[in-house]
């Protein structure tokens, strides 16, 4: 189709879907092949090109004084026929074109609107492309075409296959489809399709492909039945496909042939608004299919210009669109001579297109027109620009414009790239510097009405903008799901690990398959699909879900636990029956046994060993500085002072045994009341200084121990220096050893009561108790081992309370009549 004009525009479209080329022969006059199929809408977005061209003929605004013509081809769907027609388009050209009066031949052409393939594209780009011809695509996605190096001349007003697959990435991630089937068709738009997404799906960590299948593009039933059934097979629910509408319609016939149902469909641009899979036949297996769609636009005016459109009875060439269209949707002939092989009508040109029912002039989803129509535009206004430029403040050499007369294509395209305008439907139109447009896809959804008519419906949006980047917009109330629960499906390959779970990968399988590792003792992962578990702080612990940190149990001898309520108990039971033993030896001070036993290191005795019994309660309840620095110091000196009255006593009761042999009373003037205080004094300041020592020099400090158990921290005394405790054990051990000694040696003086059995007895429990302290002090852990040492110091104390004072109370309280001068000495005293 040709319309003249002052300037002419190209534009390659597919008004036939196929061609049959004749055997190759060398006649000097071949035959041409033969365009079959007459595609509608093809020819429908032809005349969209005329109609944009019309429009902007009549706008006094936009290239005034200048007439817009266009030469339309057709590619039949064969790309030997689309390339023959780019090539005629910018051939001809002669170095200076003059508008003369009477000029005859077609204008010259300075852009190229199409071609839809992008197979198609790519090979006119890569020749027109050295001219600089541009060419502006209204159908052409592949990403590779954006490519400047290549492409210098090739611009298209829809999205790159780039941000469709980004778009549908979004899309994926928004329902959780993980693990999805990918098909493509077999030419330069479903290859790099499958290169995008196998790196952008994948390196973006947000899902994996199940099955990537490439269509046969002659559609071989084997290899289609192969693909279906591995569909089948797959555990992906979720199957996209980057397919043209006839590969779509192979495919679907072997999908209906192994009725293959409750997948979802997620539809590319391609075919989403495919009319020819809008059937009831394929409701069970399409329904609810979601899918990217080219913008769709409004064209005011549009359905009043193909209603002009009627055949010029003038023009009988076979090979005219207008009247092919004509015989195509009123099914009748032009030529009597065709009647005889095809039989039907004849047609006059005088039918009306509107007495048939036919989607040529359905305009409710204007999107290629629309892309057809931005790019017709956006040609006229670099046009429009190029006309605008000032003399001297040009873009070219020297600050040259250039003129309509003159201009090249190569000029055009430097204003092509500076394109900025808005379309009456509210879209603004601008290329980047690959020459791709701004972005944008309605997302669809497919729906089958009750009454079995089928809705295309729009459910959402997915655009980029400079300010905000991506924004994907989704009605997710109004998308219809061809499932039994009307609920998006579930397409994993495993499901999601749970908070407390971090993701292990299966050797030898995509990433999205995986099985999850519950999180260890002291970890956490507080994400769903964590791939590794957090340690927690310091003072935390896992919770038993290993989903959050909690803090950790508290562990030392608490005054609110069993064990530390009896230690207690049992400690002030201690202090108390040594109250009452000091109670008893004071009021009956005055009897012989009380006399008899040394009634001032009796008295001491007890006050020390109600420390004794005292200092046990420092070992219990949360250690702090203090306590620690303490409990030890306490601890030893206590004892030492207890320990130190007994071996006085032990020392006094031999000195009065040798006193009473002849020649010993002058040992008694070393055991008189002074010296026996002084003694006591200063083996207690000895042990008062080693205590200053260790705690001067190496401090008892509370601190935290994790070691003994991992979910708890036990609070416990660290002694600070080994060495200080072991000595302040050691001196206690070396006066009890020594007091032992001597008791032992006078166990047998004849006294009818004789306390150095006693001091024996007792001395024998106290070191046997700290004998077997050491080694259970060293094995008990935390708490216990307070705990071992509470129960050390009250059962050596409660061992010399009760084998020094227990038969001393039970004379003087229960055997009164053996508390007299005279029983104590008994026949002893005689015999002196």
């Amino acid at each position: 189709m040709h319309k003249p004009g002052d300037v002419a525009l190209g534009g390659l479209f597919e008004v036939h879907y196929t061609s049959v080329f004749p055997e190759l022969t060398f006649s000097s006059e071949p035959e041409q092949p033969r365009c079959k199929g007459f595609d509608i809408l093809g020819f429908r977005h032809a005349m969209s090109m005329a109609f944009a061209i019309d429009e902007i003929n009549k706008n006094p605004n936009l290239l005034p004084n200048v007439t817009l013509g266009y030469s339309l081809y057709d590619n039949c769907g064969a790309l030997v026929i689309g390339f023959s027609g780019a090539l005629s388009l910018s051939s001809g050209r002669e170095e200076q074109f003059l508008l003369q009066g009477n000029c005859s031949g077609s204008p010259p052409v300075l852009g190229i609107v199409g071609d839809s393939y992008s197979t198609f594209s790519i090979a006119m780009s890569n020749v027109l492309g050295l001219f600089k011809m541009p060419i502006v695509s209204y159908f052409a996605t592949c990403s590779c075409l954006s490519d400047r190096q290549r492409f210098p001349s090739f611009f298209r007003t829809i999205p790159s296959d780039a941000f469709q697959v980004s778009a549908m990435i979004q899309i994926l991630k928004r329902f959780g489809w993980t693990w999805v089937g990918l098909l493509v068709t077999d030419d330069d738009y479903g290859l790099h399709i499958a290169r995008s997404f196998q790196s952008d799906l994948v390196d973006a960590g947000r899902g994996c492909l199940a099955y990537l299948e490439v269509l046969p593009w002659d559609g071989d039933l084997g290899e289609l039945r192969r693909i279906v059934h591995l569909m089948k097979t797959s555990t992906a629910r979720v199957v996209m496909a980057f397919a043209h509408e006839s590969h779509m319609m192979q495919l679907m016939e072997e999908v209906v042939q192994q009725n293959l149902t409750g997948l979802q469909w997620f539809a590319a641009e391609s075919w989403t608004a495919a009319a020819v899979l809008h059937t009831p036949r394929l409701r069970p297996y399409l329904s609810g299919t979601v899918g990217i769609a080219i913008r769709r636009g409004e064209m005011p005016g549009l359905r009043d210009f193909l209603l002009q459109i009627h055949p010029d009875q003038n023009d009988n060439a076979e090979n005219n669109m207008v009247r092919q269209f004509w015989e195509y949707i009123f099914q009748c002939k032009f030529d009597p001579a065709a009647l005889v092989e095809a039989g039907g009508a004849l047609c006059t040109g005088k039918e009306n297109i509107e007495d048939v029912e036919t989607e040529f002039l359905d305009l409710s989803n204007l999107r290629p027109e629309y892309n057809v129509y931005k790019a017709v535009y956006a040609l006229a206004y670099a046009l429009d620009d190029m006309l605008h430029c000032e003399p001297g403040r040009g873009p070219f050499s020297g600050q040259s414009c250039a003129t309509l007369q003159t201009a090249e294509p190569w000029q055009i395209v430097h204003y092509l790239q500076k394109v900025n305008f808005t379309t009456s439907f509210g879209d603004q139109v601008s290329f980047d510097e690959n020459g791709d447009a701004i972005p944008i896809y309605d997302i669809m959804n497919w729906m089958w009405l009750p009454d079995g008519k089928f809705q295309l419906q729009n459910v959402g949006e997915v655009k980029r903008s400079a300010l905000r980047g991506e924004e994907l917009k989704l009605d997710e109330d109004k998308i219809v799901w061809n499932t039994e629960s009307k609920e998006p499906p579930r397409s994993v390959c495993s499901e999601s690990c749970p908070p407390g779970t971090r993701i292990a990968r299966k050797k030898g399988e995509p990433v999205c398959c995986f099985d999850c590792i519950p999180c260890s003792e002291g970890k956490i992962s507080n994400i769903t699909d964590s791939m590794e578990c957090n340690d927690c702080p310091e003072d935390f612990w896992s919770s038993p879900q290993r989903d959050h940190c909690v803090p950790k149990k508290t562990e030392f001898l608490s005054y609110h636990e069993p064990l530390g309520i009896c230690l207690t108990i049992t400690s002030l039971l201690g202090t108390f029956i040594c109250a009452v033993v000091l109670g008893i030896f004071t009021y009956h001070r005055s009897t012989p046994m009380v006399r008899a036993n040394n009634s001032e290191l009796s008295f001491l005795l007890l006050v020390s060993l109600k420390l004794c019994f005292l200092c046990s309660l420092l070992f219990i309840g949360r250690p702090r500085l203090w306590t620690c620095q303490l409990r030890h110091a306490a601890f030893g000196i206590s004892f030492v002072l207890c320990v130190s009255c007994i071996l006085v006593k032990t020392m006094v009761v031999l000195a009065v045994f040798k006193a009473s042999k002849p020649g010993g009373g002058a040992n008694l003037k070393w055991f008189g009341s002074m010296q026996q205080r002084g003694t006591i004094l200063v083996l207690t300041c000895i042990q008062a200084a080693i205590c200053i020592v260790w705690i001067v020099s190496a401090s008892p400090v509370p601190h935290k121990n994790t070691q003994y158990h991992n979910d708890k921290i036990v609070y416990e005394c660290v002694v600070g220096s080994t060495i200080g405790f072991a000595v302040l054990l050691g001196y206690i051990g070396f006066l009890a050893i020594l007091s032992f000694f001597l008791a032992f040696l006078a166990r047998n003086l004849p006294d009818n009561f004789n306390e150095a059995k006693l001091i024996t007895f007792s001395m024998l429990i106290f070191c046997a108790v700290w004998v077997a302290f050491v080694p259970a002090y060293v094995n008990s852990p935390g708490k216990y081992a307070d705990a071992v040492e509470v129960f050390a110091i009250l059962a050596s104390s409660f061992g010399l309370l009760v084998a020094l004072f227990g038969p001393k109370c039970y004379i003087i309280l229960l055997r009164p009549e053996r508390n007299t001068k005279k029983a104590i000495m008994g026949r002893g005293a005689t015999k002196s």
